[in-house]
């Protein structure tokens, strides 16, 4: 699969739209404001936004690494994040093998435990 700039655009506004209609554990750890980037290594791409009240907003891309660094910092392939999206990749086990890598402080790193 040939993953695009766009797809993986999308990809996060899916994903933002999850978020926003979850319910529980999951809407309550993604009700934060924290700056967040996405990382598309195999793209040299990198997608800024704000995770705001369980939703991204104000989403970004920009060529190479991100121009500053953000609270929550994710880094995988653009077809890992399809897939991740899609329920066909399971994050706690992308995060395990390394295929996805999630960098953020040690609060916001329990409080996402819940969407591992």
């Amino acid at each position: 699969m040939t993953t695009t700039i766009e797809d993986c655009h999308r990809a996060l506004e899916r994903l933002s739209g999850n978020l926003a209609g979850a319910n529980g554990d999951v809407h309550r750890a993604a009700a934060v404001d924290r700056s967040l980037s996405c990382r598309i290594t195999d793209l040299d791409v990198t997608f800024t936004a704000r995770l705001t009240d369980s939703r991204i907003e104000d989403v970004t891309a920009v060529l190479g690494p991100p121009p500053e660094r953000a609270q929550i910092r994710l880094s995988m392939t653009g077809d890992d994040l399809i897939a991740l999206v899609d329920g066909e990749l399971n994050f706690a086990k992308a995060w395990g093998s390394g295929r996805l890598k999630l960098e953020a402080g040690f609060r916001d790193l329990l409080r996402l435990r819940s969407l591992l």
